[in-house]
């Protein structure tokens, strides 16, 4: 099959995208790929086309790139722009900084509905599955680069994973096109410049099939995952729970299910519950996991993790985020004429008071000591009142306390927890959303 043809078959599915963008670095896969998708441009209709080149600017041969890229692009007649972008050069790995400034110079440029088309080929799978096998990475490391994934605002889509570098150069040369050498990749001093300079070839001396024994490598993984995905899938439905109150919108899931689930399971289902929420521990830090299901069950123990932590509370897990965990704590307030006010931490709203007595209400958070006049039980500590309505101990701190003059007469949320005389108050809180 030609690639033209190839192409044409993986594109296929992306016909009714708003618009495709090329990932144009000006290296051979690009060049290939914009030529190949130009070509099949001439034989039927294709969503608008546009060739996107982001400049690192990290090595002076770099400058004459945009020029280069831009002329090619305008002799095949497609569209073109390029993005600089900033590379942080302070992180240890300039290979990582350097992909991480691309791709947020792709997600930028990606509107909704748009996709971008990479060059990533067979044998840069084959790289992928040996560099994450040799960090110790799991199926889902092992499944290497999918044909698809979510980017930004739209899709991100390698038509190419099935081709060869070689074939692709053997493509451009046909087609009397050229391309730009990035100087760097010749440096071993890099992780995966070694791999592919030094180790790939040596196997391939042995082992001519090895670039696509590694690529079926990650078809098998990515199909494992796929199984434990929906295994997890079934146990999470299982495990989660309704909010234990209807304003907190944390998610959270019931440790009793977990606990009956084996340690490969329990690991299985958080993978696949905190993948939105966080880069994933390393199989060092699940010890993080191990001590806090393990914990007693009078205890309210973390994990810390990259996004934010798990929190347990009774036999329920909590899920908060860094910008949740974060969110300033408001300072007390006076009420004013309002009826309701936006704090850092959500909207709190006090009705029942008339205009004019509203002044003398204040609004706090617990500093600790409060105590509360309720009916029928006289004075109690609020803090025991916060366990006996089951409040997470981490939101204790948080949650909104109703003054009137120096007397504490509500906690925003629990009607029961209402000083006497101030029954006809209502008094609530609704928590931002942050996840």
């Amino acid at each position: 099959m030609s690639l033209v043809s190839l192409v044409r078959q993986q594109l296929e599915p992306w016909l009714t995208a708003k618009r495709w963008v090329i990932a144009f670095s000006g290296g051979v896969d690009s060049v290939a790929l914009l030529s190949a998708v130009a070509a099949m441009r001439q034989q039927q209709a294709t969503p608008p086309l546009v060739a996107l080149h982001i400049h690192h600017g990290l090595q002076a041969t770099a400058e004459a790139w945009p020029a280069f890229c831009q002329q090619l692009a305008t002799a095949l007649g497609v569209e073109f722009s390029w993005r600089q972008v900033q590379v942080d050069q302070r992180l240890a790995s300039i290979e990582q900084a350097a992909r991480d400034a691309r791709y947020r110079g792709f997600s930028e440029f990606i509107q909704p509905g748009e996709v971008l088309l990479t060059g990533h080929h067979l044998d840069d799978q084959a790289e992928t599955v040996l560099f994450r096998t040799l960090r110790g990475s799991g199926v889902l490391g092992l499944a290497a680069m999918p044909v698809q994934r979510p980017l930004a605002a739209g899709q991100l889509v390698r038509p190419l994973l099935q081709v060869s570098k070689q074939q692709l150069e053997h493509y451009v040369r046909a087609q009397g096109l050229s391309w730009v050498e990035d100087p760097s990749n010749l440096s071993d001093s890099y992780d995966r410049n070694f791999i592919r300079n030094q180790v790939i070839p040596l196997l391939t001396q042995r082992w001519p099939q090895a670039t696509q024994s590694l690529a079926r490598v990650a078809q098998h993984s990515a199909e494992a995952q796929q199984l434990l995905d929906e295994l997890a899938a079934q146990d999470l439905q299982q495990a989660q729970l309704a909010p234990a109150f209807s304003w907190l919108s944390l998610p959270s899931l019931d440790l009793t299910v977990i606990q009956q689930l084996s340690t490969a399971r329990q690991k299985n289902l958080l993978r696949y519950w905190l993948r939105d929420f966080s880069l994933m521990p390393d199989a060092a830090h699940w010890q993080g996991w191990f001590d806090l299901r393990d914990a007693q069950p009078d205890k309210n123990p973390l994990w810390r993790l990259a996004g934010g932590q798990v929190q347990r509370y009774q036999q329920r897990l909590y899920w908060l985020s860094n910008a949740w965990l974060q969110a300033a704590p408001f300072r007390a307030f006076d009420l004013g004429q309002q009826t309701e006010w936006t704090t850092p931490q959500g909207l709190v709203q006090l009705t029942g008071v008339t205009p004019l007595a509203r002044p003398q209400f204040r609004v706090s958070t617990r500093q600790g000591g409060e105590r509360l006049q309720l009916a029928g039980r006289g004075q109690r500590d609020l803090k025991r009142l916060l366990q006996e309505v089951q409040l997470p101990s981490f939101l204790r701190d948080r949650i909104p306390l109703l003054w009137h003059q120096q007397q504490l007469v509500a906690v925003a949320n629990f009607p029961q927890l209402t000083a006497a005389g101030f029954e006809s108050l209502e008094f609530c809180w609704q928590p931002w959303p942050v996840f």
